[in-house]
């Protein structure tokens, strides 16, 4: 209500400015899906945390959980060339307060890895700028650090699900125990070893050094560096790298980033690259985006400056030289409003008179 939904507003008005100006296109979906674009192998979104119910037919439709997935389904047979889309709304998930959550987002189709990558987080940088945000910290991972030591191992479904949710929770002694029980000590030690591997970009450089013989793990090293040094390049010193990081949803395949507030702690952007959640719909396509929490980006928006609010006082005989007196001031708040008005919420009383045939203003 008031105050807040005006902030909301406002953190929207700018998100859409940001993007417009920097290429993107302006894409909507339904807030009513199918339940089985959600639940399906490659997004894996659980049912029971989804607002649904049976359709005529006996289908079960559910509320928009997802904004990535849903776009993917209105773009997968689209032309084969670089798209930027941006997007703005709900979803809904039982998990949230109130059960809706306010998102912008972007997702950057057919662009080659590096620059859509990049994209991402340099228009996340000059969106937070745009909104006067007073400091925000970029995390990068990467989804195959943990999927390629895991995949060495042969866990079983619940194992690797119980050794994910371990590194997730930073459990490093669970995580030893999950994974020696395949017999792969050094394996094991090196995933929990990715416990710790969180903090500044020369992190990078030792487990370069540590995976020289490795060249699969040292090319998404190398790839969260190229990212990192173009962003850096841009302005943005304020970058974290975490190698332990897992992905939250099975469709992110490479580059995994989260925003940071650093007033307060809190996650104001998250994404990454999710190329193979086009397959479900039978296609091939490299993708990434990222979504705002706009919610709490509201939270850290300043009050605009105070607008001065006019009250006209007119009857119906007047109706149309109010709205004369109304065009004529200028960047002001102007309510036409009848005698009983509340005036203590205004900041100028004009009541508008006939005297001796003609409209007159009279200030209060």
């Amino acid at each position: 209500m008031g105050p807040a939904v005006s902030r909301r507003f406002q953190v929207a008005e700018q998100f859409r400015k940001a993007a417009m100006l920097r290429g993107y296109k302006e894409i909507s979906t339904p807030v009513v899906e199918y339940a089985s674009t959600f639940t399906n192998e490659y997004v894996d979104m659980k049912l029971q945390n989804m607002m649904k119910w049976f359709n005529a037919e006996g289908e079960i439709e559910v509320l928009r959980p997802d904004w990535t997935t849903a776009i993917a389904r209105a773009l997968s047979n689209q032309e084969k060339k670089p798209q930027k889309w941006a997007y703005q709304g709900s979803v809904f998930k039982r998990s949230t307060p109130g059960l809706e959550y306010h998102q912008a987002g972007i997702e950057i189709l057919h662009m080659p890895e590096l620059m859509g990558d990049s994209e991402c987080l340099l228009m996340s940088r000059a969106f937070l700028t745009e909104i006067g945000a007073p400091g925000f910290v970029i995390e990068l991972g990467y989804a195959g650090i943990f999927e390629k030591l895991a995949g060495e191992l042969d866990l079983s479904e619940p194992d690797n699900e119980k050794l994910r949710q371990a590194m997730h929770d930073k459990k490093k002694d669970e995580v030893l125990q999950i994974a020696s029980e395949y017999g792969k000590r050094d394996t094991a030690e090196e995933l929990a070893d990715l416990v710790d591997a969180y903090g500044f970009l020369d992190i990078l450089s030792q487990y370069e050094k540590r995976w020289r013989d490795r060249p699969e793990l040292l090319g998404m090293l190398r790839h969260i560096g190229k990212v990192a040094r173009i962003v850096q390049e841009t302005g943005t010193e304020d970058i974290l790298v975490d190698l332990g990081r897992v992905k939250n949803l099975p469709y992110y395949s490479g580059i995994m980033f989260r925003g940071f507030l650093k007033e307060t702690g809190a996650v104001c952007f998250s994404g990454g690259r999710y190329d193979r959640l086009y397959e479900q719909f039978g296609e091939g396509i490299s993708a990434v985006g990222l979504a705002f929490d706009v919610g709490v980006l509201a939270g850290q928006m300043q009050e605009k400056e105070q607008v001065q609010r006019v009250c006209i006082i007119a009857e119906e005989e007047s109706l149309a030289f109010a709205e004369k007196v109304r065009a004529e001031l200028i960047d002001v708040i102007a309510d036409v409003q009848s005698w009983n008005a509340d005036r203590s919420e205004y900041d100028r009383i004009l009541e508008i008179r006939n005297v001796d045939g003609k409209f007159e203003v009279l200030e209060k």
